[in-house]
């Protein structure tokens, strides 16, 4: 196989020998580009080419809040290429069904998340901490449950918390999608400490008046997520490379 610092690239038989390299690539964070209010929002959001785009359902007390038509809106207008994330607080079993019927990917869950939610639930979901000075405390598991949401202590007010208090997060083999507090100028560093595999953030690309979404906000924050994919991974090759050569070294 060939490989480089971008990736691992091998025709069919090479796969498997490739397998081992691909794995040692891989770990990029995505991007989410949460609390989409416009269809203007969502052309941005797929000129800029953001993973995820998420909208707020089913709560009237954030200035982010969409009825259900809005939000089938929007995401008739995003490319097929982004996965759409309801984003709701403590959801009812009905609230669950409305998200899937109006064309979301993934259901994030705030506040109370019971057991009949997830079991009722047909989309994949992230279940939201919010983190406080304790740090994180018990954590539900469940086979719907494909990641975890870290937050601030309240969800939505643009502040960050101690990345050190989620260093040792066991993510369970989950996914980890880091908010709270994100903006173009902090992202690169909260990568580079915790390492998620998406990074979250609505009010950090927002005007400053907090009344809608930056076109160029946006577009200094996936562009800053990518560079430190860049330089990730070239220190992942980094590591491989030095790894291939020790193996030649003892193999000689």
């Amino acid at each position: 196989c060939f490989i480089n610092w971008k990736g691992v690239y091998g025709g069919r038989k090479s796969r498997g020998a490739c397998k081992g390299m691909e794995e040692g690539l891989s770990g990029m964070s995505k991007v989410k580009i949460c609390g989409l209010t416009e269809i203007r929002e969502a052309e941005i959001v797929n000129q800029y080419s953001a993973d995820y785009a998420g909208m707020v359902l089913f709560y009237p007390k954030s200035r982010r809040n969409l009825t259900i038509g809005k939000a089938k809106e929007i995401i008739t207008v995003l490319s097929s290429n982004i996965k759409k994330v309801a984003v709701v607080v403590s959801p009812t079993v009905e609230q669950i069904k409305n998200c899937k019927e109006a064309g979301f990917d993934y259901i994030q869950i705030h506040g109370i998340c019971t057991k009949e939610v997830l079991y009722q639930s047909e989309l994949p979901v992230f279940l939201a901490i919010n983190i406080g000075n304790g740090g994180i405390g018990e954590v539900m598991g469940h086979q719907k449950i494909i990641g975890y949401t870290l937050d601030g202590k309240v969800p939505g007010n643009g502040e960050t918390f101690d990345w050190k208090l989620v260093k040792s997060f066991n993510r369970q083999g989950k996914l980890f999608m880091l908010a709270g507090g994100l903006t173009p100028e902090n992202v690169a560093e909260s990568i580079h400490i915790l390492k998620p595999d998406i990074v979250d953030v609505s009010s950090g690309v927002e005007y400053k008046n907090g009344k809608g979404k930056d076109p160029e906000k946006i577009s200094q924050f996936i562009r800053e997520v990518r560079k430190r994919e860049e330089i990730g991974g070239k220190e992942r090759w980094n590591g491989i490379m030095e790894n291939l050569a020790g193996n030649m070294y003892q193999n000689h």
